[in-house]
């Protein structure tokens, strides 16, 4: 039995290009690799994929490895959680039915050992960000998730990969650029939500959360912290709970 938990987010496998998401993706797995061998739980806190949609019958290809080896892990016996993210909402029962993976699809309070978690991806959390939270509302839609379905994955598929590394490459430039506004989006809007759950349940010690690309450990009180995971197209981060505390790290 692991002893240990393990918290990581925001790969966005699929971009920029195949060979360059294959490379991390073989980095990821050979993370996987290290980590099971004292994990009793692993949470993927979202935007596993740049793009992720699945039909009735196909799924988006590739992913071999990685698939493999999340598969793998279940079928040993260690949980596999996967918050779903903005990228990656469009994830239905295909994980979980074959890979075994628990989809979470809402923010959860989650009591791990002594300590309580507030666990989230962080998209559309705390004020502001309207007119991402309508498009939020837009995709999530079950009306328009069967629309989108009537195209064939070729063209689905293909297209909503050429708008999402488009906007990823835009995103990526904006945050290399300036950290500094990264961290201020975070304080106003992240750290407001966390403030505002922390005000109803003064007893969480951690609030766990992917989105933002950036690792950061915030002490909100005496007791509690918020985590931000970082990701895995610059960081390789990831967060570890002893029993006792959470830490950042960075995969080698």
């Amino acid at each position: 039995m692991g002893i240990k938990v393990y918290f990581v987010s925001d790969f966005h496998f699929g971009i920029p290009d195949h060979d360059r998401s294959l490379e991390r993706e073989s980095r990821f797995v050979r993370w996987l690799e290290m980590v099971r061998v004292d994990a009793s739980e692993i949470y993927l806190m979202g935007d596993l994929f740049d793009f992720w949609f699945e039909y009735r019958t196909a799924i988006p290809k590739g992913y071999t490895r990685l698939l493999g080896k999340l598969a793998e892990i279940t079928d040993s016996g260690i949980p596999v959680h996967l918050f779903r993210g903005n990228h990656d909402m469009w994830a239905f029962r295909y994980l979980q039915e074959e890979l075994h993976i628990e989809l979470h699809r809402k923010p959860e309070f989650k009591t791990i050992g002594s300590k309580q978690f507030y666990l989230a991806h962080g998209d559309g959390l705390g004020p502001g960000d309207n007119g991402y939270k309508f498009l939020k509302m837009v995709f999530a839609n079950r009306f328009n998730q069967w629309l989108f379905r009537w195209l064939h994955p070729d063209i689905g598929i293909g297209m909503a990969l050429y708008w999402s590394r488009r906007s990823r490459y835009v995103s990526e430039a904006r945050e290399k650029k300036d950290e500094d506004l990264t961290r201020r989006t975070i304080e106003t809007r992240l750290t407001t939500h966390s403030k505002e759950i922390l005000t109803n349940h003064p007893d969480l010690d951690f609030l766990i959360y992917g989105h933002y690309h950036l690792p950061l450990d915030i002490g909100l009180n005496d007791r509690c912290r918020q985590i931000v995971l970082g990701d895995w197209l610059t960081h390789f981060s990831y967060g570890v709970f002893d029993g006792e505390d959470v830490t950042l790290k960075f995969f080698e």
